[in-house]
């Protein structure tokens, strides 16, 4: 049994560095997506004027479902496009990986929203942030080596906002918060997107 696991194990390691150009592939799309819908829903905040806690908290996980569908659908379109099963052994071990970071703080924002919906916005802009950071370097040991870089420049810079955002700003600033969140989920991502595209082998003609 413990051969056998221990087997398969090794077939998906293989499986994904195999793969590796086509996950670096399908990453520059979703990157591009999850970026642009980070940069309009702080636009959005912004325009609408969007300052309690609880709005604030519902717009931005509302952003983050529809992010999530995209990117889904992004990867399920091109795993079609390569003739391959989209729930791969590969896929699931990039999905296992991801899953508690981004549980971890989903939880924390719902108990957040419900129990203490008078905490600061930013604590909720920037532990989301940290969490995601996690879940992104986890991917990184099943995909290109950048995705954990990444992973590790969201974490530091959510790090460091995370002490100076109540020295910069200590009063109750909706903007800023806003524009935060588009700085982690918008900018970092459609720069990290446009990299992916223009870094990626060119084809030769034969």
């Amino acid at each position: 049994m413990e051969q056998n696991v221990a087997t398969e194990h090794l077939q998906v390691i293989r499986t994904l560095m195999e793969r590796s150009a086509v996950y670096r592939r399908t990453l520059a799309p979703i990157m591009l997506y999850v970026g642009s819908v980070g940069v309009l829903a702080s636009l959005g905040g912004l325009a609408f004027g969007i300052e309690a806690f609880r709005a604030f908290c519902a717009w931005w996980l509302g952003a983050a479902l529809v992010a999530l569908a995209g990117a889904f659908l992004i990867a399920r379109r091109q795993a079609l496009a390569d003739g391959e099963p989209f729930w791969s052994p590969p896929t699931l071990r990039v999905t296992q990986a991801m899953v508690p970071p981004l549980a971890a703080g989903l939880l924390l924002s719902l108990a957040l929203v419900v129990l203490a919906p008078g905490h600061p916005r930013w604590l909720f802009v920037l532990a989301n942030a940290l969490f995601y950071g996690c879940a992104v370097h986890a991917a990184g040991f099943f995909m290109p080596r950048g995705m954990k870089l990444f992973g590790w420049l969201i974490i530091v810079l959510a790090g460091v906002a995370l002490f100076a955002r109540p020295v910069v700003a200590a009063a109750a600033a909706a903007g800023l918060d806003h524009a935060l969140m588009g700085g982690f989920f918008g900018l970092l991502h459609l720069a990290y997107g446009v990299y992916l595209y223009a870094t990626e082998p060119r084809k030769t003609a034969a």
